[in-house]
């Protein structure tokens, strides 16, 4: 897709669907427990699915390039008593470790084989009743892996106690989850490296519940960084002041590192974004973002806009994201003009240099690379290829993006 070089319209609104996050977990815990009614559930491809996975009567069950449904979808076919499953997906997906989940899975008596290479999909799950009660992880996993073990704790007959080992990575996610759980009525603790969770009670599941999803926040984060390179007011629907999701944390950054600042409308659940006038740029950035890793593409990219250098640390999950998330910004941000090194949990700018003069950003089948390289098109004309992996999380964005820019 060609962007042309654009300027961004004042005082546009954007709607965004609901959170592919609280959705994709609502959708698990809406299986266990029948009373739950979701709305503004994400139109996201990953969501869709989710949804169409979870509502399937055959044995193969390929969810494709969904991450979060293969991590959830493994306990979920856990506890599944008398039903055999087989779990798949991309090629990539048979290349994204699951191992610390399935240990953790048979620690406590589930039934799963690897069908193809120790440690990856695809799976082999024999549903089974689980009567374990507690079960010790790495705290520095993916929190979709602990998240996957909560939504089905409290579906187990004694509940679950998970121990985590060592420092917590995504804190914030974990927390998103037991406010969830906390919502439809399961009561929780977290309580230093100990997570507690109680069974339901006959109550809880008897008692209707209508949970209405809030706007993604990782979403929001493309329009942050649209309204930093653009410098114009914009607005953002339906986000809540006090949000569960990690990436909500792109309100704060952004004021403080690019002068965008934040204000909530209560009763509209609408977000203003503006910018402050003769607001200075730091000298350089340097912030951990391991409690929100999927917003440090777009902050990389605004920050490569504006040739702020940068140092971002805690970024040890993305290498086995939809693609290695370190190596493609390596690669792609070196046409913006800037050039970066990076580690397995950190990547740093070394210099910035004027961008080639034909840009076409390769999105390596991820969703993130292509959304937040957009917004480059404030400053110079680019192209997006494979623009269409953006339905992964977003399928409006390019819809969206051109109804408050102009050519």
């Amino acid at each position: 897709m060609k962007l042309e070089k654009s300027t961004l319209l004042s005082n546009k609104t954007v709607q965004i669907s609901g959170s592919k996050s609280i959705s994709n977990r609502l959708l698990i815990l809406e299986s266990l427990f029948s009373n739950i009614k979701i709305g503004n559930l994400s139109n996201s491809q990953d969501t869709q699915l989710l949804k169409k996975a979870l509502s399937a009567d055959t044995e193969v069950v390929d969810i494709h390039h969904a991450g979060t449904a293969m991590r959830f979808l493994t306990s979920f076919y856990s506890i599944q008593e008398g039903k055999t499953t087989v779990l798949t997906g991309s090629k990539r997906m048979k290349e994204r470790p699951i191992k610390n989940l399935v240990s953790a899975l048979r620690d406590l008596g589930a039934e799963i084989e690897y069908m193809e290479n120790e440690g990856f999909p695809p799976l082999k799950i024999t549903g089974k009743k689980i009567t374990q009660t507690s079960v010790h992880v790495p705290a520095n996993i993916s929190s979709q892996f602990i998240t996957s073990l909560l939504l089905i704790a409290g579906k187990l007959e004694n509940g679950l106690e998970i121990q985590l080992v060592g420092d917590v990575t995504s804190r914030s996610y974990i927390e998103m989850t037991l406010d969830i759980l906390t919502k439809i009525g399961i009561k929780n603790s977290f309580e230093g490296n100990t997570i507690k969770v109680e069974p339901f009670t006959p109550e809880i599941d008897a008692a209707a519940i209508h949970y209405e999803v809030e706007s993604d926040w990782s979403s929001a984060s493309y329009f942050y960084s649209i309204c930093a390179l653009g410098r114009e007011t914009m607005h953002l629907k339906s986000f809540y002041k006090e949000s569960t999701q990690g990436d909500s944390a792109i309100a704060k950054i952004y004021e403080d590192f690019f002068g965008i600042k934040t204000t909530f409308t209560e009763d509209e659940h609408k977000v203003t974004l503006e910018p402050q006038q003769g607001f200075s740029f730091p000298e350089k950035i340097v912030l951990d973002m391991n409690n929100c890793p999927d917003i440090a593409q777009t902050l990389c990219v605004t920050a490569a806009a504006l040739k702020i250098p940068f140092e971002i640390s805690g970024l040890g999950t993305l290498r086995v994201k939809e693609t290695d998330r370190l190596l493609a910004l390596y690669n792609e941000l070196k046409k913006l003009g800037a050039e970066t090194t990076f580690t397995d949990l950190t990547i740093e700018s070394i210099s910035f240099g004027e961008p080639e003069d034909y840009i076409s950003i390769k999105t390596y089948q991820d969703h993130r690379m292509a959304m937040s390289f957009a917004p480059f098109c404030l400053v110079k004309e680019l192209n997006i290829e494979d623009e269409d992996v953006v339905e992964k999380s977003y399928p409006m964005f390019w819809e969206d993006l051109a109804n408050i820019v102009k050519n």
